[in-house]
């Protein structure tokens, strides 16, 4: 909502959740755990009600108009993590060289790619979990970012260049992510 040259957006706090700042970081807490996340801006505040989150800009340019939005799509981004949390399942697909997929440590080791000897490895970034189940991967945790990201890196350690991904299809692959709902 714009009044007089300021720019104001409000969320909900859901029920169970609680938000406290220390300065420019931003702690949401639930029943799934725990995040923290900095929002410095020199023209962006956040403001913590009763029941809701306002983030407010005095004057704002389109930059800070944005900037209002990101913070909301953050916000809510944690309150689903904390409350819900987030899944990607992946599926490991081959043709002819077996691949064998396990989590060792913080790393994901992906063995026999394409018959390769050298392993291939993929890291697991922040709180995440890692499940392999024969040819199927799941990952889960409340940091929808982390998440991505360890999705995105286990598919790219099996990525070809220069070869049609429509025809050699070995890779592991992204089936489905649970904030992402297919139609």
């Amino acid at each position: 909502m714009t009044i007089a040259g300021k720019i104001e957006s409000t969320i909900a706090i859901p029920g169970g959740v609680s938000v406290s700042t220390d300065g420019n970081i931003l702690k949401v807490k639930g029943p799934k755990g725990e995040l923290s996340r900095n929002f410095a801006h020199p023209r962006v505040k956040i403001v913590i009600g009763e029941g809701k989150v306002t983030v407010i800009s005095e004057y704002p340019r389109i930059k800070e108009k944005a900037m209002v939005g990101t913070y909301l799509a953050h916000l809510r981004n944690m309150f689903r993590g904390v409350t819900e949390g987030y899944t990607y399942h992946m599926k490991v697909v081959f043709s002819h060289f077996p691949m064998k997929v396990a989590v060792k440590g913080t790393q994901v080791q992906i063995d026999n790619y394409m018959g390769g000897k050298d392993p291939r490895l993929a890291d697991i970034v922040g709180q995440t979990t890692v499940k392999v189940n024969g040819a199927d991967i799941t990952i889960s945790g409340n940091d929808i970012e982390a998440c991505g990201q360890t999705a995105a890196n286990i598919e790219k350690a099996t990525s070809r260049r220069g070869f049609d991904r429509r025809i050699f299809q070995d890779g592991i692959y992204i089936t489905e992510r649970s904030h992402k709902v297919r139609e």
